[in-house]
């Protein structure tokens, strides 16, 4: 039975006692912020990225790891007695990640490495991450686990709402004017991850009324779902309470989005990821 090896990257937001635990690499994306430049850290780590956030007019840029980075991890992996390596990735679609895990598998041709593009980030790519841990652990072949990722992500849908469009203004993707104006008007849009885009679904007067929408789009048989906050603890935790209430069977957790997504929702952002 071949030993497989699962690697990840910074946006699945896995806490560090998990990746511990499991021997799950995680290969960071980078930000800079002003003249700071730093790794996107583990959760529970991400205050003193936010609080600077909050008090500054500045806005962080973000860039995926570099190859070498992967190549390093990749190495490591086999020097440590692994055969062969499964690396889950944020959705090509929103960051160069993906091509960078690629760009390090081909410089190592004649090594078993698959890379999986999860057309997610946050929770559900977690999920993604720890099925093919569980997946590796029971004994499946890394085609296997390449094949149920790829079904499954399918499947998984993020949805998300702000306390402000300041921050959606500051990231380039709406004017100054456009923020302004809907502040005033209390709007909330609800973001969509789709077919690994992020894209705006609608937009409502009032947070409540956001959340309702998005509780809306969880359905019945919905098995796991992720709650996701920038530095709203207690509406994240009145949100799984009401999520619980709902869907009984489904396990439901509370997860802090970090840097790299969170920056462009802001303090108070908040939303679901399901499967």
């Amino acid at each position: 039975m071949p030993k497989i090896k699962v690697i990840t990257d910074s946006t699945g937001y896995i806490t560090r006692g998990y990746a511990e635990k499991e021997n799950v690499t995680i290969v960071p994306l980078n930000y800079v912020f002003g003249e700071e430049t730093g790794k996107e850290p583990f959760p529970g780590e991400f205050d003193e990225f936010y609080n600077k956030l909050s008090t500054t007019k500045l806005f962080p840029s973000t860039s995926q790891p570099a190859a070498g980075e992967f190549l390093d991890a990749f190495n490591k992996a086999f020097e440590e007695g692994y055969d062969e390596i499964i690396a889950i990735v944020l959705s090509s679609k929103l960051s160069g990640t993906y091509n960078s895990a690629v760009l390090a598998k081909n410089m190592l041709e004649n090594k078993m490495i698959t890379i999986v593009d999860s057309q997610m980030a946050a929770s559900n790519l977690r999920f993604l991450v720890e099925d093919a841990v569980k997946m590796a652990k029971e004994g499946k072949t890394s085609r296997e686990i390449e094949n149920h990722l790829n079904y499954k992500k399918m499947n998984m849908h993020v949805y998300l709402t702000t306390e402000t469009l300041e921050y959606l203004s500051r990231g380039g993707r709406l004017s100054a004017v456009q923020a302004t104006v809907g502040n005033l008007l209390n709007i909330k849009p609800i973001i969509e991850l789709n077919n690994g885009e992020l894209k705006l679904l609608e937009k409502l007067r009032g947070k409540n009324k956001a959340l309702s929408a998005i509780i809306d789009k969880v359905p019945s048989n919905v098995e796991k779902i992720g709650v996701c906050h920038v530095l709203d603890v207690e509406d994240a935790r009145k949100l799984k309470s009401k999520l619980e209430e709902m869907f009984p069977n489904a396990i439901i957790t509370i997860d802090e989005l970090g840097p790299v997504v969170g920056a462009h929702l802001g303090p108070k952002g908040i939303g679901v990821c399901f499967y």
